[in-house]
């Protein structure tokens, strides 16, 4: 067993390591491109919100990469004051455009011309043909002129000049560093299963970055669902395109904060998470039976680790097919106990569903989609076949009529036999083990062995079709597109092959799951974790980042990985803590566990083909886990608060230092955190330290571990101590923080009084908010409250909402206030206990109602 294990192991290595000869890749479109004509702009016409115009190519086609489109148009217009639309289209309308039926994108209210923060400059260059500049308060943030348009059938370039040392963020999902490096980077936008390799492209597809020039930001996105590369070299960003159209939306900014705003008021806002998923979950792949997930859930108890939620992956099915469970080990009537004893104890069950169906034809969710004609199919008319997890398996198309009908079925015997309360969406990439239609032809109900079981089958002959190898070679792993995924050459129901869809099958699976949900239960906030994401996914799914491995550099890059979700507009984010692959040491887990309480989505979770490494295994992890969760769960409130932030305007719940503090030299800051723009974390990422350098802007700090130890900072790096237990989080001077006592579940927190965290600033003043609903439903009542402390006094102000609070307002955490003796309620003293040592003042038995305004004064001795 330990021999095949192994053997296993070295095949998964090779699996995610081996790289075909891509020699054919490395052309350098920009110098192949140089000599092409460009176009030249007729018929222009000015509207009162923007121009359109005809481009017709400026001289003989070069037809580098497919064959040059003679006649386009481009269409410009101020949607809103703060974001432009500038498309460039063919003018026969035969390049593929995302519909608004698979992404309906907010268009907003027009901007006028006179009234808005951007403009639209067009030039024409003798050399280079048309070219245009958009400007923000005379800066000129994407420029063109200069450079050559190129518009191929299967090859769209365009580039615009930015600074030599630009600071660019975003564009994924490619893990690497948060800030990208200007100098010789290609960002690789397909869509593909593989383990989170530094610098590759992997699960997600997101077109969109953010500038900060001059401490302001903007940011722009490219509405197109083919492959791309996205170039950084040489003072330019160029788009390399393998088809569709160049669709692209600016946005103005000029805080960070502002350009998330405007990027998902167009892709539409975060979708609205049930509380209890702000809970502490547990998972891995290789669980045993229901047994042994029932003695990890009584493990963590025992250890007073909270765990809000048990996860289950795909050994709880029968021969891991979707909506089945193995009678031996995961027996129906078990699992229902099982989810029967979570709800009683405030806990939740999270259940792993794949999106592709084992062919077989005494399977029943395989012969209702044969029946309702729901599944992808080849050029042929077959019906496309791959392999995954169960053998041979059919691919639901997104796009056939009764696909909804079909899911939605499915997924409903599924719930009635086990009523779960999230789900968890993987493999839609979509993944397959083999290359094309390798199903075909074999008998129904084959179960092949698996790749990493078998020899490695010699690749097949590369095809002279352009849509499996493009003339243009995006730098994904593989040069053949449809290497693990769907044949780029499946044809889907409305006719269109894969190659122009591949990127959008995670985001219509996650959009139909979501809606099932939805109906399912009416009024109940879904809960979906996906794996694949397109632009727009966050209104239906959270998300994690895959199968990351136990090293400390992937714990680092969990932390822009974060930054860059924030940015795609998909908030709860969060990595597997401590790694899925590979064996991850004490010191690792307990560093990695500490850092993951922070984030917004907190999953231990790992691999088979690894040792377990729930917190409990090591009393050091355990006691670091403690520690840790202890912050998160009484910041409950607060990040909940957060939360509602990105719902309403896009906000990250997970911020870079950057984003605050544009003003600072921490554009490159990717090893700390701020949770809101309230909470700094600062973790530990490397082997063996027990200090840990912090830089911290400008301000009054205060160390949540003892609230004595104040950091009056300068914009300085600060050597901070970090035991293995330990991690440094400071609580940011001029910020109310609400909380509440921590439990073992979010329901058992949910019961408690309320506090507050006042850490003041150098004028003895703070603000903060609190925003509280039910926390599951949809039409819930809401209360926005909003604090305000100056002058030793408190303001209570409502902002909105009737949501009735039952708890009060107990206790008051004063940083940086001393000599408080006596505490008046609206002008009345009230009985209380007053603590006040140095700078740290704490106030218990107060009995403060939060639906209501009111003043509380603090008497002291001055």
């Amino acid at each position: 067993m330990r021999q095949k294990i192994r053997r296993i192991i070295s095949a998964v290595i090779f699996f995610a390591t081996a790289v075909f000869t891509i020699c054919a890749k490395l052309t350098v479109a920009s110098g192949a491109t140089a000599s092409c004509p460009g176009y030249k702009a007729y018929h222009v016409v000015e509207t009162s919100n923007g121009l359109q115009a005809s481009l017709v190519l400026n001289g003989a086609p070069c037809n580098v990469f497919g064959q040059d489109i003679s006649e386009l148009m481009i269409d410009v217009s101020f949607d809103t004051d703060s974001r432009l639309h500038v498309h460039i289209s063919d003018t026969a309308k035969a390049q593929y455009q995302i519909p608004p039926s698979v992404i309906s994108l907010r268009k907003g209210q027009p901007g006028n011309r006179d009234n808005k923060n951007m403009e639209f400059i067009h030039t024409h260059n003798e050399t280079t043909g048309f070219g245009f500049k958009v400007v923000r308060d005379n800066e000129v943030i994407f420029d063109t002129i200069g450079h050559v348009l190129v518009f191929e059938d299967q090859y769209l370039e365009l580039t615009s000049s930015v600074p030599n040392d630009a600071n660019i963020y975003g564009l994924g999902e490619t893990p690497g560093w948060f800030r990208r490096n200007p100098y010789n980077t290609t960002i690789t936008l397909w869509n593909r299963d593989t383990p989170a390799l530094f610098e590759e492209n992997g699960y997600g597809s997101h077109a969109v970055y953010m500038e900060l020039r001059n401490s302001k930001f903007h940011g722009c996105y490219l509405h197109n669902s083919h492959g791309m590369d996205v170039v950084l070299s040489d003072g330019s960003l160029q788009y390399r395109v393998i088809g569709g159209t160049l669709d692209l939306y600016f946005f103005a900014g000029p805080t960070a904060l502002d350009v998330v705003d405007q990027y998902t008021q167009l892709i539409g806002r975060p979708n609205r998470i049930p509380y209890w998923a702000l809970g502490f979950h547990n998972c891995r792949f290789g669980y045993k039976s229901v047994y042994e997930v029932n003695q990890v859930i009584a493990n963590y108890s025992a250890a007073h680790i909270p765990l809000e939620a048990a996860w289950t992956d795909i050994e709880y099915m029968e021969k891991y097919r979707d909506f089945t469970f193995d009678p031996q080990n995961f027996p129906l009537e078990e699992m229902q106990k099982q989810l029967e004893f979570l709800h009683k104890r405030g806990q939740k069950m999270v259940l792993i569903i794949d999106p592709a169906i084992h062919v077989n034809n005494e399977y029943g969710p395989y012969i209702r989609g044969q029946e309702q004609d729901v599944f992808v199919r080849n050029a042929d008319g077959s019906e496309f076949i791959g392999q995954v997890w169960p053998g041979y398996t059919a691919f639901p198309d997104w796009f056939a009529s009764n696909v909804s009908r079909w899911w939605s079925g499915e997924l409903r015997r599924y719930f009635d036999q086990l009523p779960i309360d999230g789900m968890w969406i993987d493999m839609n990439e979509a993944a397959s083990f083999c290359t094309g239609s390798c199903g075909s032809g074999k008998p129904v109900g084959t179960v092949p062995p698996l790749p990493w079981e078998k020899s490695p089958e010699p690749h097949r002959p590369l095809s002279n079709n352009t849509f499996l190898v493009p003339p243009y070679a995006i730098h994904s792993r593989y040069i053949e597109l449809s290497k693990m995924t769907l044949e780029t050459t499946a044809v889907h129901a409305n006719g269109i092959i894969d190659y122009h869809v591949h990127n959008l099958y995670g985001y219509m699976e996650s959009k139909l799951t979501y809606e099932f949900l939805r109906n399912y239960r009416p009024n109940i906030r879904p809960f979906v974790l996906s794996r694949s994401t397109f632009a727009g996914s966050g209104a239906f799914i959270s998300h994690w980042t895959g199968d990351n491995a136990a090293t400390w550099q992937d714990m680092h890059l969990s932390i822009a990985s974060m930054f860059e979700f924030g940015i795609f507009g998909i908030p709860m984010v969060g990595s597997d803590i401590c790694g899925f692959y590979q064996n991850a040491t004490e010191e690792l887990c307990a560093r990695w566990i500490e850092l993951g309480a922070f984030y917004p989505f907190s999953r231990s979770h790992n691999s088979l083909f690894a040792y377990p490494q729930e917190p409990y295994r090591w009393e050091s992890v355990a006691e670091a886990a403690r520690r840790a969760l202890g912050i998160r769960y009484t910041l409950l409130p607060y990040i909940y608060s957060c939360y509602q932030d990105a719902v309403e305007r896009g906000w990250p719940v997970v911020r870079p230092l950057v984003f605050e503090y544009p003003h600072a030299k921490v554009a490159d800051n990717d090893r700390q955190l701020l949770v809101g723009d309230s909470i700094l974390v600062s973790p530990v990422l490397s082997t063996g330290a027990r200090t840990v350098k912090a830089f911290f802007p400008a301000g009054l700090w205060y160390s949540w571990h003892d609230s004595h130890s104040v950091i009056e900072a300068t914009n300085d790096v600060v050597t901070l101590d970090a035991p293995l237990e330990h991690i440094n989080v400071h609580i940011r001077g001029g910020r109310i923080v609400p909380a509440q006592h921590p439990e073992m579940t979010t329901e058992q927190v949910r019961q408690n009084d309320y506090e507050l965290l006042v850490a003041t600033d150098s004028n003895g003043a703070a603000i903060g908010q609190l925003y509280i609903d039910d926390g599951q439903t949809l039409d819930t009542l809401h209360r926005w409250v909003d604090f305000t402390f100056h002058k030793r006094t408190l303001w209570i102000r409502q902002r909105s909402g009737q949501f009735a609070i039952n708890h009060p307002l107990s206790k008051l955490v004063l940083l940086g206030v001393s000599g408080v003796y006596k505490a008046l309620v609206n002008g009345e003293y009230v009985q209380c206990t007053i603590s006040s040592i140095g700078n740290h003042t704490e106030i218990a038995g107060l009995n403060i109602s939060l639906e209501k305004d009111s003043k509380l004064t603090l008497e002291a001795i001055h």
